[in-house]
């Protein structure tokens, strides 16, 4: 994997502690968006790890970074480091598409066992999003008067948000403490409210997620 950050201690603390992980391999490192980008094209990588805002401006070039990659190397998935809850930015990320693509909170990279399941699911062409962020987003769809997700049950919001964040039908529920069949019904139920019940079961699970973040205004 390449990983991306400005701030020197903590792109080599997060180097290092990835580094004693059997499942990563960390293989270079970027201080900015251009150097992360001439070295995704030399190395090729599996996935890439990369902050939010780096130079020159801080503002989005981490974002950036991360859709263009996903658009010249699909083969490499991209998680975006974020320190703070930013709804836009994750609808903007996904706005393409949700394959390949997480967005983390940085609080994350110490629970380093949620940061290696994140890589390794845009790794194998899934989507990791951090809970906080699922949270924020699925209350602002919810509460929108044109949202889809007006019609969902709380049994149903609660599944789906569980599931943008990369887990099955067993992770959820396990979270949510209940059986799987009845995540199997709130499954089968937002997949038919939110119109996405005559795809392939991958592409189900991905349209589903996308539905609440496609809609919400990059302006929030």
């Amino acid at each position: 994997m390449v990983l991306a950050e400005d701030n020197f201690l903590v792109r080599q603390g997060t180097a290092a502690l990835l580094g004693e992980c059997e499942d990563v391999e960390v293989v270079a490192l970027a201080r900015d968006g251009a150097e992360l980008l001439a070295l995704v094209a030399a190395a090729a990588p599996d996935v890439v790890l990369t902050d939010l805002r780096m130079p020159p401006t801080f503002t989005d070039e981490g974002l950036r970074a991360a859709k263009q990659i996903r658009r010249e190397h699909p083969a490499t998935g991209v998680v975006v480091l974020s320190q703070y809850v930013e709804p836009a930015d994750v609808v903007e990320l996904l706005s393409d598409g949700v394959a390949g693509l997480g967005y983390l909170l940085k609080e994350r990279v110490a629970r380093v066992e949620e940061l290696v399941g994140a890589l390794q699911a845009v790794r194998g062409g899934g989507s990791a999003l951090d809970p906080q962020v699922v949270e924020a987003l699925v209350l602002r769809r919810a509460a929108a008067d044109r949202s889809p997700l007006a019609v969902l049950t709380e049994g149903e919001l609660a599944v789906l948000r569980e599931m943008a964040t990369g887990k099955n039908n067993v992770a959820i529920a396990r979270t949510l403490h209940i059986g799987e069949r009845a995540v199997e019904k709130y499954t089968n139920a937002l997949f038919g409210k939110l119109g996405v019940s005559e795809e392939p079961d991958v592409n189900r699970r991905v349209l589903a997620v996308l539905r609440f973040l496609e809609a919400t205004p990059p302006d929030g």
